[in-house]
């Protein structure tokens, strides 16, 4: 069910990218209706949607088949709140989001892997947050922009799924407050722009809470382009902090995001955990 979903939103994906004729700052879209090529829960979807619909960074849509399958296209603009978040000393990565669907299927590997909580460390509008909440996670989503948490508490309002936005320094967060059991960790930002650093520290409060860490996953998102990030680009570009924390790589998907839309890779997600 998974690749399946992977393999057909790029393939839609890069079709809509090709032929868009559009202005908007951010495109993205989502399949109107379950099928065989998009086995998505049917609750599920309307749920996605809905993020869309409530989301006021999306200022319009409109539907369209994409190799024929009958899509939502949700076309936005995120330059009030890219502005705003890179006012923050600590902030690693301005706010760039992944797709909804990509999230949706992130959250899916993230269940099938085993995972039952969920906490989006740098989460934007906390649109992955809010895919795990849909998913039975007990969600959590932290964030140091006020506007952003404040459009987040907006979201989970007008779509009646608390993830429980948190306006905190990641890199101050007490974690421990959150009694996690067996959660999975994603890390908002690439290694080269400040991720690294952001994920080094979550790591070290990982490892500060007892029994914690041989549970836990850490979920990074890389680049396989040369222009986003110099040096070496194996595992998106984690590989050394991954070598340095003894973690092992579980799955890799890649997916499409904001910042990959006009250009032919996708997004890679390392899921990884503890050895």
């Amino acid at each position: 069910m998974i690749k399946e979903l992977v393999d057909n939103l790029i393939k839609i994906k890069q079709d809509f990218a090709q032929n868009y004729t559009g202005n908007a700052h951010i495109q993205e879209i989502l399949p109107l209706k379950p099928s065989k090529e998009f086995p998505i829960d049917e609750q599920h979807l309307e749920q996605l949607h809905l993020f869309a619909q409530k989301n006021p960074i999306y200022l319009n849509s409109f539907e369209k088949n994409i190799l024929d399958f009958p899509c939502m296209v949700y076309e936005g603009d995120i330059n009030e709140y890219w502005l705003n978040s890179i006012k923050h000393g600590s902030s690693c990565q301005p706010f760039y989001p992944t797709w909804i669907m990509s999230a949706y299927i992130m959250s899916l590997v993230a269940k099938k892997i085993g995972y039952s909580e969920l906490v989006d460390i740098g989460s934007g509008d906390g649109r992955i947050a809010y895919c795990g909440k849909i998913l039975d996670f007990d969600s959590h989503s932290v964030e140091i922009d006020d506007v952003l948490v404040e459009l987040q508490n907006t979201i989970c309002s007008d779509t009646n799924q608390n993830f429980n936005p948190k306006c905190n320094d990641a890199l101050e967060f007490d974690y421990s407050k959150l009694n996690l059991q067996n959660p999975v960790f994603f890390i908002g930002g690439l290694a080269q722009m400040g991720g690294d650093i952001l994920a080094t520290s979550i790591i070290k409060k990982i490892n500060s809470i007892a029994n914690l860490k041989s549970n836990t996953g850490i979920v990074f998102a890389g680049s396989d382009t040369k222009r986003q990030l110099s040096g070496n680009l194996s595992e998106g570009g984690w590989s050394s902090l991954i070598e340095e924390n003894k973690l092992s790589v579980i799955e890799t998907v890649s997916l499409p995001t904001v910042w990959t839309f006009d250009q032919n890779v996708e997004t890679p997600y390392i899921f990884t955990k503890f050895k």
